[in-house]
């Protein structure tokens, strides 16, 4: 799980492959000149670095992702929680939401997550 720690270059890499994969890596090498200003030598550093950590495969010139986004929020969301917050789920909701207020809307839905996680 430590390979899907993602920087936050990386991070918008692999967002921008998911929204367009497949995608060849000549496409890719251009939308990274045209979202970050990426020269052909970083795409392709970079793409070898997320290869090498089984997060993206490029076969015959076409980029895929081996890992969806689901995965990576979990496994960052997971890492704050217990770098943070010692791993308490609680501790890091009354730190998060601090002095926000809920509407009713947003209160049945995390109350709904709750209750579909909840140990019997």
């Amino acid at each position: 799980m430590e390979n899907y720690k993602l920087y936050d270059g990386e991070y918008r890499f692999v967002n921008l492959v998911w929204e367009n994969e497949p995608v060849g890596s000549g496409e890719l090498v251009k939308l990274c000149n045209e979202a970050f200003g990426w020269k052909k030598s970083t795409t392709y550093t970079v793409l070898k670095k997320l290869c090498d950590r089984g997060i993206l495969q490029n076969e015959n010139a076409i980029v895929t992702a081996l890992v969806n986004k689901k995965q990576i929020q979990r496994y960052e969301s997971e890492a704050i929680l217990n770098k943070a917050f010692d791993g308490s789920l609680p501790q890091f909701l009354a730190a998060f939401l601090g002095n926000k207020k809920l509407s009713k809307k947003e209160a049945n839905e995390l109350k709904e997550l709750i209750d579909a996680h909840r140990r019997e």
